[in-house]
């Protein structure tokens, strides 16, 4: 009898724990330029919008890797236009949002990629507010960006 109302106690004690993507989890981890590449590798062929902006993000910063600065130049300014390309076709998408905020609050003044922070500040915002099914991600956009 003790033992199923210690079971019944924590079973209905415990918090749900949201679903936090494996590819989010993960993406948060990297701290090398080959847990980097391991990544990219992983999920470039993933066709899922909110994985590409996480897949293209780490591309953006493979550009600091390259010894040349118009190859770091050249690298960056695709993959930031890929990921301007994801957010026009898919405007409402929180990853997306996240993703370019975090790039170009990370991103050095001089590449002049801050078009976009109080645009995306503003929308992140007003999703923090709202209880819906990416709520694990308040946590992460609370953490790593201004907001």
């Amino acid at each position: 009898m003790n033992l199923y109302c210690l079971f019944i106690f924590f079973f209905f004690n415990t918090p749900i724990q949201e679903h936090l993507p494996q590819f989010i989890d993960e993406y948060h981890k990297v701290s090398s330029k080959e847990e980097e590449l391991c990544f990219i590798n992983k999920y470039q062929s993933n066709k899922e919008v909110k994985v590409k902006a996480y897949v293209v993000s780490l591309k953006m910063k493979q550009a600091k890797y390259k010894i040349f600065p118009w190859q770091k130049l050249s690298i960056f300014n695709k993959e930031r236009k890929k990921l301007n390309t994801l957010i026009k076709l898919n405007p409402k998408n929180i990853h997306l949002r996240y993703i370019r905020l975090l790039s170009q609050e990370n991103t050095p003044k001089y590449l002049g990629y801050n078009n976009f922070i109080k645009e995306d500040k503003e929308f992140l915002k007003s999703k923090l507010k709202v209880k819906d099914k990416t709520d694990y991600l308040d946590r992460f956009i609370v953490k790593n960006t201004s907001l």
